[in-house]
């Protein structure tokens, strides 16, 4: 295994250390300086990151993958490139009698011509933690990437069965990727680090979208121009006409906010019915989605009608809806009062008129009539 670095050796540098450390892979965080990360990628492509990761092998022991990395020094150093070429094993030390801890695993670089340390270097490092009831993770030593946290338990050694690595929260995955300049970012724990400039992409799989930043803050890209965003995938539209569902309710944004579509318009009340001799609107809802409405019109007859011996009435003209609306009808009215045997309809000019009463030849006392229609409009 060798820890190969980029034009850091002051004795020269190797044909290969070149070929493994010349990564084209920096991208900007200022004028002078990069963003620290490690490349993304896996031999099968099927994740997102697989250099340097670690994975425990025994009881006190994890492995380190290979991978490649850029750590960013201060302006002045530049970006230092680095690569871990073969898997490595690291040994964890046995944990403290009484407290546990928490240990730092991290990719260093030592630069003898900046830090004046006799070493122009780099190295995977374990950083051990303090040992305390509730512990902390140490710092991290300047000029490093950090990669894991391990909690190590209070008297962990390989003779009491040591790190337990499959349990959850024993090792946290701190990686953060970077990427070349003008290519897509691959977020991995940095979904939040601010872009570099305006035009940057990044591609945030835990939100399953594309972002651009605008020069303030990451804003969502459509996966596909004029596609609708599946249900759960985004929060904040990226421009204006933007389609999602939401839990199977297509909404679109309006630059502000989402909106249910078809728009839902709910009518004011009445909004143009008007009743004709004999008859009184008492309730009125209409609800249109895009040109198809629903209406209900609730009409109350004034005074009696008398149905004649015959026990029907002549046609009674009830309202007239406002122009441009052409409904089917379905009346409901009272069926002990024998209301609704007929039937109803509605001329060119909007007029809906009850067509029949029966009621066995006594007198009809007033009712409420019910009209509600699904129609078009013209």
């Amino acid at each position: 295994m060798a820890l190969r670095t980029g034009w850091l050796s002051p004795t020269g540098q190797t044909r290969l250390d070149t070929r493994h450390t010349d990564i084209g892979a920096t991208t900007p965080s200022g004028p002078l300086t990069a963003r620290s990360g490690i490349l993304p990628g896996t031999d099968d492509g099927k994740y997102r990151v697989g250099g340097l990761w670690m994975s425990g092998n025994g009881p006190m022991t994890a492995t380190l993958f290979a991978g490649r990395a850029v750590i960013q020094g201060p302006a002045a150093q530049g970006p230092y490139h680095v690569t871990l070429d073969a898997d490595t094993v690291l040994t964890f030390a046995d944990g403290s009698p009484l407290h546990p801890r928490i240990d730092l695993v991290v990719l260093r670089v030592r630069d003898d011509q900046f830090d004046g340390s006799q070493k122009s270097e780099a190295t995977v490092e374990i950083v051990q933690g303090e040992a305390k009831a509730v512990p902390e993770p140490p710092g991290a030593p300047a000029l490093s990437l950090t990669l894991f946290t391990v909690k190590v338990p209070a008297a962990a050694s390989a003779g009491t069965g040591g790190i337990p690595w499959t349990t959850a929260g024993t090792v946290t995955d701190l990686r953060v990727t970077t990427a070349g300049v003008g290519g897509i970012l691959p977020v991995y724990n940095n979904a939040a680090v601010p872009g570099s400039y305006p035009g940057q992409y990044q591609d945030n799989d835990n939100a399953h979208l594309l972002q651009r930043w605008d020069g303030t803050s990451w804003v969502a890209y459509p996966k596909e121009i004029g596609g609708i965003a599946p249900s759960g995938t985004l929060s904040t539209g990226g421009y204006v006409g933007q389609y999602r569902d939401s839990g199977g309710q297509l909404q679109r944004w309006n630059g502000s906010s989402w909106v249910a579509y078809p728009p839902v318009v709910l009518e004011s009340a009445n909004s143009g019915v008007a009743p004709l001799a004999n008859w009184t609107v008492v309730a009125f809802d209409a609800r249109r989605t895009r040109g198809i409405a629903t209406v209900s019109v609730t009409c109350t007859r004034t005074s009696q009608v008398d149905a004649g011996s015959a026990g029907n009435t002549p046609d009674d003209p009830m309202c007239i809806l406002p122009a441009g609306w052409r409904p089917a009808i379905t009346v409901e009215a009272p069926a002990s009062d024998g209301f609704g045997d007929g039937g109803a309809y509605i001329s060119t000019s909007g007029q809906v008129t009850l067509r029949t009463w029966s009621s066995n030849g006594a007198l009809v006392p007033a009712r409420n009539v019910r009209v509600s229609a699904t129609y078009i409009l013209q």
